[in-house]
């Protein structure tokens, strides 16, 4: 299972998602979206996006349940 989380320095929603995110899967990739103009157009004001496998399972701003729901559903 791929997990990526799309964010940017100095969003405290994402701070929170990629803490969240590291304690439930530590091998989840984050990346900062400003480092790339298309990933800034696709997400911008979206962000965090969690994506798996491809697919955006949560945006903005998430609960932790959330990410455990996801994670856990997509995993079977």
């Amino acid at each position: 299972m791929k997990v990526v989380l799309y964010s940017r320095k100095g969003c405290h929603l994402c701070e929170n998602a990629e803490e969240m995110l590291l304690f439930h899967h530590p091998a989840a990739v984050t990346v900062d979206i400003d480092t790339a103009i298309e990933l800034k157009q696709l997400y911008n004001l979206r962000v965090p996006v969690l994506v798996i496998d491809g697919q955006v399972a949560l945006e903005g701003n998430f609960q932790e349940r959330e990410i455990v729901r996801c994670l856990t559903t997509l995993a079977k």
